[in-house]
């Protein structure tokens, strides 16, 4: 067997993510989309041969469809990188682009490869919520009709907000510190480095001519976080999961279309295409949980982590934890005691959107760049998943 060796992270970038059915990211397919990526990634690298990079991995938690046909293969493919480098598509539901990278790392860890390229991508526009067509166990519900509600994220941030009672002001304030804090980062340009701009159009048939009006345009920047938000607009939105429950549109992730890359290398692959790395990846854990409280997985799943990078809790400097509904990111935070201070400075997917498969991929671009841009050592990237699981993966700024 091979020595084990560091994987590091010389390039990530992601598109801007776009508001799914309505926003201009909605008639881009994810394969194109996904292709634009890999071509932005490796222009970071100008000087690593495509040809070497030894395996694609890419997380896509709906891979039908559109973004069907192993997606990963099918773009690169599209991307131009050379027939002789192979794909894989997976899926770990919200956390598959995260897992694509740690699988990629792994590979270079375990002296298996030079140079991985991990990613996700996600076009809810394209694929709808549980695919185009739901066959669903009948064995679930017949058992427990608690494991049949993992079907419906909705109903288990409703548990979660019982069981580590979480009210529906702290929800709705939890949402609005998202949008104020995404809009800032906008605003401030925090974003600007880590985003690879998407070339969209829009076709519109004009009833009156009969001609198809073309409408193109250049996507630069998220389009979830509002401006306008406020408490008062949030609080008189109802709940749409159960009646008389908590949880409303305005407090939980956004429905989106997006994708980010990351092209990892070992330290002979740096020093012989002269690469310059953004981070270490440090360490990966997935940890199970009831499937009717799913949104409560990273309780399990970061203290995994940062036992295998031999870490403690307090050298974390930056945590993306992602919003799934701020019902669970809240009793997680509580339940771990997180400093609020660390964990989503710039907004998440509340305010952001979250694009499913590829939201560890764009969440990872997002710390690995502000690690470098605060000069902060650890970060972490953390999500639940759908069914009853948590995800967390560490990086150190080198």
């Amino acid at each position: 067997m091979k020595k084990i060796q560091d994987a590091y992270v010389v390039s990530a970038t992601r598109s801007p993510v776009g508001k799914a059915f309505k926003g201009n990211l909605r008639n881009v397919r994810p394969d194109d989309l996904l292709a634009v990526m890999l071509i932005s990634a490796l222009k970071q690298v100008p000087l690593l041969n495509p040809s070497l990079i030894q395996d694609i991995i890419v997380g896509c938690a709906m891979p039908e469809g559109a973004q069907g046909l192993n997606v990963s293969r099918i773009s690169l493919l599209l991307a131009g990188i050379p027939n002789s480098v192979g794909g894989i598509t997976v899926n770990r539901f919200c956390a598959s682009g995260l897992s694509a990278i740690a699988i990629a790392a792994d590979r270079i860890r375990l002296g298996e490869a030079d140079v991985m390229i991990g990613g996700g991508v996600e076009s809810m526009s394209f694929i709808p919520m549980m695919g185009n067509v739901q066959s669903l166990s009948p064995g679930i519900f017949a058992r427990d009709e608690n494991l049949g509600i993992a079907y419906g994220m909705g109903l288990t941030a409703e548990t979660v907000a019982r069981q580590w009672k979480v009210s529906r002001d702290q929800q709705d304030e939890f949402a609005l510190n998202s949008h104020r804090k995404a809009i800032a980062a906008q605003i401030a340009g925090e974003f600007d480095q880590e985003i690879t701009p998407i070339e969209y159009e829009m076709r519109t048939p004009n009833l009156e001519t009969g001609e198809v009006e073309i409408k193109s345009g250049v996507l630069l920047k998220d389009e979830g976080a509002r401006p306008d938000i406020s408490l008062e607009a949030l609080t008189k939105l109802r709940p749409v999961f159960a009646s008389g429950g908590s949880v409303t549109a305005g407090n939980s992730s956004q429905m989106s279309d997006g994708s980010g890359v990351v092209i990892l290398a070992s330290e002979k692959a740096i020093k012989a295409f002269d690469l310059t790395p953004l981070a270490r990846f440090v360490s990966f854990a997935v940890r199970g949980v009831l499937p009717e409280v799913m949104g409560i997985g990273p309780v399990e799943a970061i203290p995994a982590a940062l036992d295998l990078a031999n870490l403690h809790q307090e050298q974390i400097d930056w945590i993306e934890l992602n919003e799934a509904f701020a019902a669970q990111a809240l009793a997680v935070m509580d339940n771990l005691k997180l400093d609020p201070a660390k964990v989503n400075p710039l907004g998440s997917a509340i305010a952001l959107g979250h694009p499913l498969g590829a939201t560890g991929a764009i969440r990872t671009a997002t710390l690995l760049h502000g690690l470098r841009r605060k000069k902060f050592k650890y970060g972490m990237v953390s999500m639940c998943i759908g069914t009853g699981m948590g995800a967390a993966a560490i990086f150190e700024r080198v």
